[in-house]
C-alpha cells in the first residue's frame, strides 16, 4: 500500500486537469448525441485527451474512420517517443502490466515519471504502474461522470463545442509565448489556410498535417537552433 499512497501523492495535481478536460470530453460527447456508454468506451480505449475533444467533431461531422484514426497519430505520434525511453523500466515490471503502461503513456505521466524519486520504502515498478492507472481511472470517470450528469440535468448544451475551439486556442497561445521558435506553429496555420482554400472545409485536415509534418522535417535544425536562442539563460 505504500506504492499506492505514493503514487496517489504524485498524480494529484494532475487530476485537475483530467477533470476538467474530461468534463468537456464527456459534455461535448452528449451534446453530440453519443451516450454515456460512448463516453465510457472512448475514454478507456481512446484516452487521448485532446484528441477525444477533436473526435467528438469528427464524428458529429461523419469523417471517415481512417481520417479519424490518422489524426489520432498525427496529435499523439509524440507518445510513441516517450514510451522508447522507459520500454527498460516497463518491461521490469512484467506481465500484462508491460503493454498496459506503454500504452497509457501521457504528457503527464510522462512529466511525473521523468522527475519522480522514490524513497527507499517504496516499490518502484509498482508505484510506477500505479501512477499511470490512477490517471486512466480518473480520466474514465471523469469523461463518464460528465456524460451522465449532461443525460441527466435539463441543462441546454448549445455552444459547448466551443470548448473544443477555446482549448486548441489556448494550447496555441500558450505554446507561442513559451516556445523559443515560431515556426511550427506559422508552418501549420500556413499549411492550413492553403489546403483550406484549394480543396475545401471537408477533405483540408490530412493534407494540411501532412505538408506541415514533411516541413518541419526539412525545417528540423532552424526550429532546433531557434529555441536554443530563445532558450533562458541560467
Amino acid at each position: 500500500m505504500k506504492s499506492f499512497r505514493f503514487a496517489l501523492i504524485q498524480v494529484t495535481p494532475l487530476l485537475f486537469s483530467y477533470l476538467f478536460v474530461g468534463l468537456a470530453a464527456g459534455l461535448l460527447l452528449h451534446a453530440a448525441g453519443y451516450g454515456v456508454l460512448w463516453a465510457f468506451f472512448s475514454a478507456l480505449f481512446v484516452y487521448a485527451g485532446s484528441m477525444q475533444i477533436v473526435m467528438v467533431s469528427l464524428l458529429a461531422s461523419g469523417a471517415p474512420l481512417p481520417v479519424v484514426a490518422a489524426m489520432a497519430f498525427f496529435i499523439n505520434a509524440r507518445h510513441m517517443f516517450y514510451g522508447i525511453g522507459f520500454v527498460d523500466r516497463f518491461r521490469a515490471v512484467g506481465g500484462w502490466r508491460y503493454p498496459y503502461m506503454a500504452l497509457t503513456m501521457t504528457d503527464e505521466t510522462y512529466s511525473v515519471l521523468c522527475s519522480v524519486q522514490y524513497p527507499p520504502d517504496v516499490d518502484g515498478n509498482k508505484a510506477d504502474f500505479y501512477i499511470q492507472l490512477l490517471c486512466h481511472l480518473f480520466w474514465v470517470f471523469s469523461c463518464t461522470t460528465s456524460a451522465l450528469i449532461g443525460s441527466l440535468l435539463p441543462v441546454d448544451l448549445s455552444g459547448i463545442e466551443f470548448s473544443a475551439t477555446a482549448f486548441f486556442v489556448t494550447v496555441v497561445v500558450n505554446q507561442w509565448r513559451g516556445c523559443g521558435s515560431h515556426i511550427p506553429a506559422v508552418t501549420g496555420f500556413a499549411s492550413a489556410a492553403v489546403f483550406y482554400f484549394l480543396i475545401g472545409p471537408d477533405n483540408f485536415i490530412l493534407p494540411a498535417l501532412s505538408a506541415s509534418l514533411v516541413a518541419l522535417v526539412f525545417l528540423r535544425e532552424r526550429v532546433a537552433g531557434e529555441k536554443k536562442r530563445g532558450a533562458p539563460h541560467a
